[in-house]
């Protein structure tokens, strides 16, 4: 056989070369045109026993996990996520920092964009992250049972899209929760029926579990096994009920690269801080040589009222290094003072956006519509059947601009899109108190809230402001403000009472924190812009549940936009009926 009939012809050669081209630039285009997969789970509702403190006690898990599990998508998938209520408790879930982009049905809060889920039945989650990736989590969002029902919703970025901070050599969740020894949902029936304050936690928790410094904990301990001369990433997040919390690592510095799954500017820290309903991803560089000696991760509270009661107790895992000596020393980590408010203002104003061209700050220059919201706590008259612990047979609300939330029994949502709001809510809330006082100085002599279900309407694309006030009413305190169905940019906080002439100056539009949850620092202010590009109905509360239930929470509702894709999905068919 002779060497030319080897050679390829000009037509097949150059079909070899385009063949080539086209391997060449495959990748490129697959990642421009990455539309995600669908990724199906199933959450069956279920009681599970699970001992803690000795105590053992029945609970509501999903899949009969304690933390449930974990999801993993990337930026672009679908989740379709089929939820079975096996338990006599209604239930809803919430995908927590999710956009949920036109898909307001799969948002989760009870009788906000859906009814419950009742005994036996079951309903699928449908939405596509858009625009995401990062450290989420989903929870229970009725009543209580976010206690027991909660887990990571980890989003990694699109096929080969790198983190713009060095790659880890290994990913690890680590999930704040709150234990109680007895059920919560008779604890918060209880306190709703005498309407005082419901019992604090018997201890919080890592990743489920205690640690070594409670009583009969020492089995019940998370511990992180690393390697000398690796980056760890971990993935924060705060599932607790009711508690802010201080984080740190003994004799190891934290390295903050994202917060409520957008990144931020690095910076270092011995200790975080992270409310209920944030999440924070830090980078764990470990030591060059394996010490022998181990190190406590501790997480105790950050408590910023004064005269409220709360679990004063320490939970802890353990970073062991491997090939490190099972008798070697622990070391401890010193946490901030529990009351050390200097702290968590620093630590906030830490969390800057990368506002780079890769990740911009997209912060509303201009705004449309300005609020200013009161955020505290105050009284409501009980009914006259019932004996209540406060003054004058009075109980424990919290409010919004002196409006506490009344819970409706139809969903706002199918209200708004069936245009059957009559009876369901009403759209007057205010935009600002209705009378100015000192907010931060002696409360007013009347501290009576009033109560409702009223809602803002907001047109398509509004740009919104939000100027959030604590006050000093029967206490102080940090709030840890959710909204649904958006991130929002901080623009500005600051301590005492916000001064509209001179503060707005100070704001930072350049590469502020972009957020979900954002803490109403006790005693001061916070302010938020927001861009209204979701249409649907979308709640927004303190993420402490005990506020939640005394009715700090309100709702935004966001109209159509002319366009198709700027409109609300119609509901699915199988949308839980009230």
């Amino acid at each position: 056989m002779g060497l030319c009939n080897l050679q390829p012809s000009s037509t097949s050669l150059r079909l070899m070369l385009l063949a080539l081209s086209v391997l060449w630039i495959l990748p490129e285009l697959m990642l421009a045109k990455h539309t995600g997969i669908t990724r199906h789970y199933k959450f069956d509702i279920k009681l599970s026993n699970v001992t803690r403190l000795c105590h053992t006690k029945s609970v509501v898990t999903v899949n009969g996990q304690f933390p449930g599990p974990r999801i993993i998508a990337r930026e672009g998938d679908r989740l379709l996520i089929k939820v079975v209520n096996h338990v006599q408790n209604n239930i809803t879930i919430h995908w927590h920092g999710i956009r949920q982009l036109r898909s307001g049905w799969a948002d989760g809060p009870a009788y906000v964009t859906q009814c419950p889920i009742q005994t036996g039945q079951s309903y699928v989650y449908n939405y596509t992250i858009t625009g995401q990736r990062g450290t989420l989590f989903w929870h229970a969002h009725i009543s209580w049972l976010r206690a027991t029902v909660y887990g990571p919703l980890v989003i990694l970025p699109k096929p080969r899209v790198s983190y713009p901070f060095p790659h880890p050599y290994k990913e690890v969740p680590i999930v704040f929760g709150e234990w109680w020894n007895v059920d919560t949902e008779t604890i918060i029936n209880q306190a709703t029926q005498t309407g005082g304050a419901p019992n604090v936690s018997d201890a919080y928790t890592i990743n489920g579990l205690p640690g070594p410094l409670y009583n009969c904990s020492a089995k019940d301990t998370f511990k992180l096994k690393v390697k000398p001369g690796k980056t760890y990433l971990l993935r924060l997040i705060n599932a607790a009920l009711n508690d802010e919390l201080f984080f740190g690592i003994a004799n190891h510095s934290l390295t903050v690269v994202e917060a409520d799954a957008v990144y931020t500017k690095p910076f270092k820290t011995n200790t975080i801080l992270i409310a209920p309903g944030q999440t924070t991803n830090v980078l764990l560089k470990t030591k060059s040589h394996s010490p022998n000696a181990s190190f406590l991760m501790a997480a105790q509270p950050y408590v910023s009222a004064p005269a409220a009661a709360f679990d004063n107790s320490t939970t802890a895992g353990i970073l062991e290094y491997h090939q490190a000596s099972t008798r070697s020393p622990i070391f401890k980590h010193k946490l901030p003072m529990l009351n050390d408010s200097s702290f968590a203002m620093n630590f906030s104003q830490k969390i800057r956006s990368l506002a780079n061209s890769k990740f911009p700050a997209k912060v509303p220059k201009t705004v449309d519509r300005h609020f200013f919201f009161t955020i505290g706590l105050g009284l409501i008259p009980c009914q006259q059947s019932q004996t209540c612990v406060g003054p004058n047979n009075t109980r424990l609300a919290a409010a919004i601009n002196n409006v506490s939330f009344v819970q409706p029994t139809t969903a706002l949502l199918q209200a708004h899109f069936f245009r059957q709001s009559k009876g369901v809510y009403t759209t007057g809330f205010p935009a600002k108190p209705a009378s100015r006082f000192n907010y931060t100085g002696t409360p007013p002599s009347n501290i009576i809230v009033n109560s409702g279900t009223q809602v803002v309407m907001l047109p398509f694309n509004t740009t919104v402001e939000v100027v959030m006030q604590d006050t000093s009413i029967i206490t102080a305190e940090s709030h840890p403000l959710h909204l649904h169905g958006f991130n929002f940019f901080v623009v500005g906080q600051g301590i005492g009472n916000f001064d509209p002439k001179n503060d707005p100056a100070k704001f930072n539009l350049v590469d502020p924190a972009e957020r979900n949850t954002v803490g109403v620092p006790s005693g001061g202010w916070v302010a938020i812009r927001f861009l209204a590009d979701n249409p649907g109905v979308w709640f927004m509360h303190c993420h402490l549940e005990v506020h939640t239930s005394w009715g700090l929470k309100m709702a935004w509702i966001v109209r159509d936009g002319d366009l198709p894709k700027q409109q609300l999905q119609p509901p699915p068919s199988d949308l839980p009926k009230c």
